[in-house]
């Protein structure tokens, strides 16, 4: 009794942590809000569409690249050494939408 319960708490946190990967706004909160949600050093505001939409038109790769290198302030992953490709495309797409 005591493996399947192991086993079922297993499989729940492996599925939490799928289904975070998705999450764009989890992933703001936990390490992209600090900046994005005040503008500090010159990041974009979240929810910004005017100062989102040109960097949406460079592209998500670009953007990705940004990201995972660093720029201006940004060091290089953004502050989440754990984020996966999908985790920053979802949390970008999230800061770059406006708030409803």
């Amino acid at each position: 009794m005591k493996k399947m319960c192991v086993i079922a708490v297993v499989a729940a946190s492996l599925f939490s942590l799928s289904s975070y990967a998705a999450d764009g706004q989890a992933v703001y909160n936990k390490s992209c809000m600090f900046c994005h949600a005040s503008g500090v050093g010159g990041a974009p505001r979240a929810h910004d569409e005017a100062a989102w939409k040109s960097l949406m038109d460079k592209g998500m790769p670009a953007l990705l690249k940004s990201v995972k290198e660093g720029k201006g302030n940004m060091p290089a992953n953004a502050m989440c050494s754990s984020c996966s490709e999908d985790d920053f495309k979802a949390s970008i797409d999230f800061m770059a939408k406006k708030k409803s």
